[in-house]
């Protein structure tokens, strides 16, 4: 083989190379950092591994909130309908939290199949408003519907009945 062709082979071999293994590596670190979101039905069946990092998404059981007298712990239970599992959070609860409320957790199951959250945060539906918007929404509909009446009480006081007759050309093309 040429010295020139060998030179070349070998550079492409340890180009294949070096960016396999960059390839390999970028896709370690992101399998690492990806939080799976989880039902709890799955947490149940057993399909997290204790200690690893998940997302859990459900609605917060009735009656089921629990709060420490000595400091920031909460205890919950979120329900996908089948299966309950409980929630442990230290920390502030967002201000849409509550029972019957669809929550996400972020955090770690334990080996009692319990989810130890570092973050909590409350859903709300996609048809929550502000108090403010709703308000001025309300209020820019009212006006529009009374701004409509008006336009069609005028139109009818001011346009000619529909039954007097117009006078028809006697031409026709």
């Amino acid at each position: 083989m040429h010295p020139k062709r060998k030179n070349r082979l070998i550079l492409i071999l340890f180009m294949v190379i070096g960016l396999g293994a960059a390839v390999g590596l970028m896709m370690f670190s992101l399998s690492q950092n990806i939080d799976l979101f989880m039902t709890p039905t799955q947490i149940a069946n057993g399909e997290v591994k204790p200690g690893q990092t998940i997302r859990a998404g459900g609605l917060v059981v009735e009656g089921s909130v629990t709060r420490s007298d000595d400091g920031l712990q909460v205890s919950f239970d979120i329900t996908d309908g089948a299966v309950n599992v409980t929630v442990e959070y230290e920390g502030i609860l967002p201000d849409l939290f509550r029972e019957g409320q669809g929550i996400v957790a972020l955090g770690k199951v334990d080996s009692r199949n319990v989810m130890i959250a570092s973050e909590v945060l409350a859903k709300h539906d996609e048809e929550y408003m502000s108090p403010e918007v709703k308000h001025a929404l309300d209020s820019a509909h009212k006006d529009g519907v009374e701004n409509l009446q008006k336009n069609t009480v005028e139109k009818v006081q001011h346009s000619p009945s529909a039954y007097q007759t117009q006078p028809t050309s006697e031409k026709q093309y």
